[in-house]
Protein backbone atom coordinates (compact mmCIF):
# COMPACT_ATOMS: atom_id res chain seq x y z
CA UNK A 1 0.00 0.00 0.00
CA UNK A 2 1.46 3.38 -0.20
CA UNK A 3 -0.07 6.25 1.86
CA UNK A 4 1.88 8.88 -0.30
CA UNK A 5 2.30 9.30 -4.00
CA UNK A 6 4.15 11.30 -6.25
CA UNK A 7 2.69 12.75 -9.59
CA UNK A 8 4.44 15.45 -11.42
CA UNK A 9 5.58 18.18 -8.88
CA UNK A 10 3.37 17.39 -6.44
CA UNK A 11 2.61 14.78 -3.34
CA UNK A 12 -0.52 13.35 -2.30
CA UNK A 13 -1.25 12.13 0.59
CA UNK A 14 -3.31 8.78 1.32
CA UNK A 15 -4.44 9.29 4.92
CA UNK A 16 -8.00 6.79 4.78
CA UNK A 17 -9.89 5.04 2.12
CA UNK A 18 -12.90 5.69 4.10
CA UNK A 19 -15.36 8.51 2.49
CA UNK A 20 -19.10 9.42 3.42
CA UNK A 21 -20.37 9.58 0.23
CA UNK A 22 -20.92 6.10 -1.96
CA UNK A 23 -20.18 7.91 -5.63
CA UNK A 24 -21.10 6.44 -8.20
CA UNK A 25 -18.52 7.38 -10.39
CA UNK A 26 -15.72 6.83 -8.10
CA UNK A 27 -12.65 5.33 -9.25
CA UNK A 28 -12.02 3.58 -5.85
CA UNK A 29 -14.84 1.41 -7.05
CA UNK A 30 -13.00 0.17 -10.28
CA UNK A 31 -9.58 -0.27 -9.06
CA UNK A 32 -6.44 -0.33 -6.10
CA UNK A 33 -3.66 1.29 -8.19
CA UNK A 34 -3.49 4.97 -9.44
CA UNK A 35 -0.46 5.58 -11.93
CA UNK A 36 1.32 2.31 -10.68
CA UNK A 37 0.61 3.30 -6.53
CA UNK A 38 -1.41 1.22 -4.72
CA UNK A 39 -4.10 3.21 -2.72
CA UNK A 40 -5.94 0.41 -0.95
CA UNK A 41 -5.01 0.58 2.67
CA UNK A 42 -4.56 -2.15 4.90
CA UNK A 43 -4.18 0.31 7.85
CA UNK A 44 -4.59 4.20 7.86
CA UNK A 45 -1.20 5.61 8.56
CA UNK A 46 -0.54 7.58 11.88
CA UNK A 47 0.89 11.59 11.90
CA UNK A 48 4.54 10.03 12.29
CA UNK A 49 4.43 7.40 9.87
CA UNK A 50 3.19 10.39 7.17
CA UNK A 51 5.59 12.80 8.35
CA UNK A 52 8.24 10.05 7.92
CA UNK A 53 6.84 9.01 4.18
CA UNK A 54 6.89 12.54 3.00
CA UNK A 55 10.74 13.18 3.59
CA UNK A 56 12.04 15.99 2.74
CA UNK A 57 8.55 18.34 1.52
CA UNK A 58 11.23 21.28 -0.11
CA UNK A 59 11.34 18.80 -3.44
CA UNK A 60 7.36 19.45 -4.10
CA UNK A 61 5.68 22.25 -5.42
CA UNK A 62 2.63 21.36 -3.05
CA UNK A 63 1.61 18.70 -0.80
CA UNK A 64 -2.42 17.29 -1.20
CA UNK A 65 -4.52 15.52 1.13
CA UNK A 66 -5.94 13.44 -1.66
CA UNK A 67 -5.92 9.74 -1.56
CA UNK A 68 -8.87 7.20 -2.06
CA UNK A 69 -11.28 8.68 0.46
CA UNK A 70 -12.08 11.67 2.41
CA UNK A 71 -9.03 13.42 4.12
CA UNK A 72 -11.56 15.24 6.67
CA UNK A 73 -12.64 11.82 8.58
CA UNK A 74 -9.27 12.05 10.05
CA UNK A 75 -9.38 15.99 10.97
CA UNK A 76 -6.78 15.87 14.17
CA UNK A 77 -3.98 14.20 11.38
CA UNK A 78 -4.75 16.42 8.63
CA UNK A 79 -4.12 19.23 10.77
CA UNK A 80 -0.79 18.08 13.06
CA UNK A 81 0.45 17.36 9.38
CA UNK A 82 -0.31 20.28 7.48
CA UNK A 83 0.84 22.34 10.76
CA UNK A 84 4.41 20.28 10.20
CA UNK A 85 3.98 21.44 6.91
CA UNK A 86 3.48 25.17 7.23
CA UNK A 87 6.35 25.42 9.57
CA UNK A 88 8.44 24.14 6.81
CA UNK A 89 7.03 26.57 4.51
CA UNK A 90 5.33 24.34 1.85
CA UNK A 91 2.33 24.97 0.11
CA UNK A 92 -0.83 22.49 1.70
CA UNK A 93 -3.74 21.33 -0.52
CA UNK A 94 -7.36 19.80 0.64
CA UNK A 95 -9.08 17.88 -1.68
CA UNK A 96 -12.39 17.00 0.19
CA UNK A 97 -16.04 16.36 -0.60
CA UNK A 98 -17.28 19.50 1.58
CA UNK A 99 -18.50 17.10 4.72
CA UNK A 100 -16.25 18.05 7.07
CA UNK A 101 -19.20 20.69 9.28
CA UNK A 102 -21.47 17.49 8.72
CA UNK A 103 -18.89 14.74 10.23
CA UNK A 104 -17.84 16.81 13.43
CA UNK A 105 -21.03 18.86 13.93
CA UNK A 106 -19.04 22.22 14.06
CA UNK A 107 -17.59 24.81 11.60
CA UNK A 108 -14.24 23.01 11.29
CA UNK A 109 -12.64 25.94 8.27
CA UNK A 110 -11.50 28.47 11.14
CA UNK A 111 -9.34 25.52 12.45
CA UNK A 112 -7.93 24.30 8.73
CA UNK A 113 -7.21 27.77 7.74
CA UNK A 114 -4.09 28.59 9.21
CA UNK A 115 -2.58 25.46 7.69
CA UNK A 116 -4.10 24.91 4.45
CA UNK A 117 -3.33 27.26 1.52
CA UNK A 118 -6.15 26.05 -1.19
CA UNK A 119 -8.83 23.59 -1.00
CA UNK A 120 -10.97 21.54 -4.04
CA UNK A 121 -14.55 21.21 -2.84
CA UNK A 122 -16.12 17.95 -5.30
CA UNK A 123 -19.71 19.23 -5.59
CA UNK A 124 -20.36 16.74 -8.61
CA UNK A 125 -24.18 17.78 -9.53
CA UNK A 126 -26.09 21.08 -9.93
CA UNK A 127 -29.03 20.61 -7.39
CA UNK A 128 -29.58 18.43 -3.85
CA UNK A 129 -31.62 15.58 -5.91
CA UNK A 130 -28.96 14.81 -8.56
CA UNK A 131 -26.20 14.98 -5.81
CA UNK A 132 -28.25 12.49 -3.48
CA UNK A 133 -28.66 10.10 -6.45
CA UNK A 134 -25.18 10.11 -7.65
CA UNK A 135 -22.62 10.85 -4.56
CA UNK A 136 -25.04 9.12 -2.20
CA UNK A 137 -23.85 10.95 0.98
CA UNK A 138 -24.27 9.51 4.18
CA UNK A 139 -25.60 12.50 5.90
CA UNK A 140 -29.26 12.43 3.59
CA UNK A 141 -30.70 15.29 1.56
CA UNK A 142 -29.78 18.13 2.90
CA UNK A 143 -25.96 17.39 2.29
CA UNK A 144 -25.56 19.39 -0.63
CA UNK A 145 -26.93 22.59 0.63
CA UNK A 146 -24.04 21.69 3.77
CA UNK A 147 -21.57 21.39 1.32
CA UNK A 148 -22.31 24.86 -0.59
CA UNK A 149 -22.63 26.31 3.20
CA UNK A 150 -19.13 24.37 3.37
CA UNK A 151 -17.77 26.20 0.09
CA UNK A 152 -18.91 30.06 1.47
CA UNK A 153 -16.99 29.42 4.66
CA UNK A 154 -13.94 27.91 3.04
CA UNK A 155 -14.41 31.00 1.11
CA UNK A 156 -14.02 33.50 3.86
CA UNK A 157 -10.61 32.00 5.41
CA UNK A 158 -9.03 30.44 2.36
CA UNK A 159 -7.33 32.15 -0.06
CA UNK A 160 -7.80 29.36 -2.60
CA UNK A 161 -11.24 27.85 -2.94
CA UNK A 162 -12.04 25.56 -6.24
CA UNK A 163 -15.19 23.46 -6.97
CA UNK A 164 -14.65 20.61 -9.29
CA UNK A 165 -17.02 18.15 -10.84
CA UNK A 166 -16.67 15.07 -12.82
CA UNK A 167 -17.94 15.81 -16.61
CA UNK A 168 -21.02 13.05 -15.80
CA UNK A 169 -23.94 12.98 -18.85
CA UNK A 170 -26.49 13.73 -16.34
CA UNK A 171 -24.66 17.05 -15.37
CA UNK A 172 -25.72 20.55 -16.52
CA UNK A 173 -22.07 22.04 -16.89
CA UNK A 174 -23.48 25.57 -17.57
CA UNK A 175 -25.89 25.50 -14.48
CA UNK A 176 -23.19 23.71 -12.79
CA UNK A 177 -20.94 26.79 -13.63
CA UNK A 178 -23.64 29.20 -12.58
CA UNK A 179 -23.89 27.63 -9.10
CA UNK A 180 -20.05 28.01 -8.90
CA UNK A 181 -18.72 31.05 -9.89
CA UNK A 182 -22.11 32.94 -9.86
CA UNK A 183 -23.95 32.48 -6.34
CA UNK A 184 -20.80 30.69 -4.15
CA UNK A 185 -17.93 32.98 -6.60
CA UNK A 186 -15.23 30.50 -6.36
CA UNK A 187 -12.95 29.03 -9.23
CA UNK A 188 -14.74 26.08 -11.24
CA UNK A 189 -12.85 22.96 -12.73
CA UNK A 190 -14.53 20.40 -14.74
CA UNK A 191 -12.65 16.97 -14.46
CA UNK A 192 -13.39 14.02 -16.70
CA UNK A 193 -13.78 10.56 -15.16
CA UNK A 194 -11.68 8.90 -18.72
CA UNK A 195 -9.22 11.42 -17.48
CA UNK A 196 -8.89 10.28 -13.83
CA UNK A 197 -6.19 7.79 -14.37
CA UNK A 198 -3.84 9.31 -16.26
CA UNK A 199 -4.41 13.19 -15.09
CA UNK A 200 -0.68 14.81 -13.34
CA UNK A 201 -2.24 16.56 -11.12
CA UNK A 202 -5.49 13.95 -9.64
CA UNK A 203 -7.36 14.98 -7.03
CA UNK A 204 -10.70 15.33 -6.30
Amino acid sequence: MDIVYRIGHSLYLNITNRCTNTCSFCVRFKTDQLQGYNLKLAAEPTMEELIAAIGDPDQYREVVFCGYGEPLLRLPEVLAVAKYLKEKKVTVRLNTNGHGNLIYKRNIVPELAPYIDAVSVSLNAENAEKYQELCQPEFGPDTYQKVKEFILECKKYIRRVTVTAVALPEMDVKKMEQIVTGELGVTFRLRHNDDIMKEKSYGK
